[in-house]
């Protein structure tokens, strides 16, 4: 019998949750009281964007990295927010204060074209204006992710060109990512590794990938994957710590005969990986890695007394 998958998002249970109040196009309600119509594009064809964002002691750290991602995205898929900044900041301030929470928060903001009139692709018949969502949880990433790391399996599905879907939106439509995670399931593993449209390492089915060799941190050279926020101050992080970085194609090859490979992301911030296909990953020890997520925390730190 295998393991049981776990997954970069795997959290620590927190009975809270279980009453958390969520922000429905500015009305806040209990949880079980959240619904959107059947007849929202979201819930049609996934025609929307969204951010997962991390509470620290009263702050949403890089507030205005995720929300240049954002309202980038929604401006070039003509999708309008509804609000500007401070309207979006002043919701997530109202949904916190609502559930009475102030760290170890994390945050998924969605927003769709809204209520169609009618069952069918058009984005014309979105006519009543934008649904605006904001779920927010009692999360702590589970400590044994730091000592186990994370299972990848290279899977057949990959990331597309930008033409087809521009992998930098963060929007709804994760139907090819849920199928990378399928298929690296059915191959036993965690999660999937997945290739860009030349066969090289990209990112995984929900976070940005990075490999350490002889000392140096290497990463795709984001064509095809997310834009990450975590990803680009990982890599800010490394040029301001003289870590050598870089930002470029590589093989399978590479990645397997790494000394480590870490994922990053909002929710996990930096993620070990212990194997790839079923090979581990260098010895276990991990010492960049370790260096990397000391600098993270102290980058949170710095953040969160900067905003105060």
């Amino acid at each position: 019998m295998p393991d049981k998958p776990r997954t970069t998002h795997d959290a620590l249970e927190d009975p809270r949750n279980a009453d958390i109040k969520i922000y429905v196009n500015g009305e806040i309600v209990h949880r079980d009281e959240a619904k959107v119509s059947v007849y929202d594009s979201g819930f049609m064809l996934g025609d929307g964007m969204w951010e997962g964002m991390r509470l620290y002691d009263g702050v949403w750290a890089f507030f205005d990295e995720h929300m240049d991602r954002f309202f980038d995205s929604c401006k070039a898929v003509s999708l309008d927010v509804g609000m500007d900044r401070d309207g979006i900041r002043a919701a997530l301030a109202a949904t916190a204060a609502a559930n009475d929470m102030h760290t170890d928060v994390h945050c998924r903001l969605m927003l769709t074209r809204g209520v169609k009139v009618k069952p069918f692709q058009h984005p014309a018949l979105s006519q009543s204006g934008p649904s605006l969502v904001i779920i927010m949880e009692h999360s702590k990433p589970a400590t044994d992710l730091q000592s186990h790391g994370i299972r990848l399996a290279t899977v057949p599905q990959v990331r597309g060109l930008p033409m087809s879907q521009d992998a930098k939106y963060n929007s709804h439509s994760k139907l090819n990512c849920v199928i990378a995670c399928l298929q690296a399931e059915q191959a036993g593993a965690d999660e999937a590794l997945m290739l860009d449209p030349h066969g090289f390492v990209n990112t995984t089915n929900a976070c940005n990938f990075f490999i350490v060799r002889r000392g140096a941190v290497w990463t795709s050279t984001g064509d095809y994957c997310m834009n990450g926020v975590t990803r680009q101050k990982v890599i800010d992080l490394c040029r301001a710590n003289d870590i050598p970085v870089y930002e470029r194609n590589y093989s399978l090859v590479d990645a397997i005969g790494a000394d480590e490979a870490f994922l990053t992301g909002t929710f996990g911030a930096q993620t070990p990986v212990a194997e790839i296909d079923g090979k581990q990953i260098g010895t276990g020890d991990r010492p960049v890695t370790r260096r990397i997520r000391a600098l993270y925390k102290a980058l949170i730190d710095a953040e969160v007394a900067r905003a105060r």
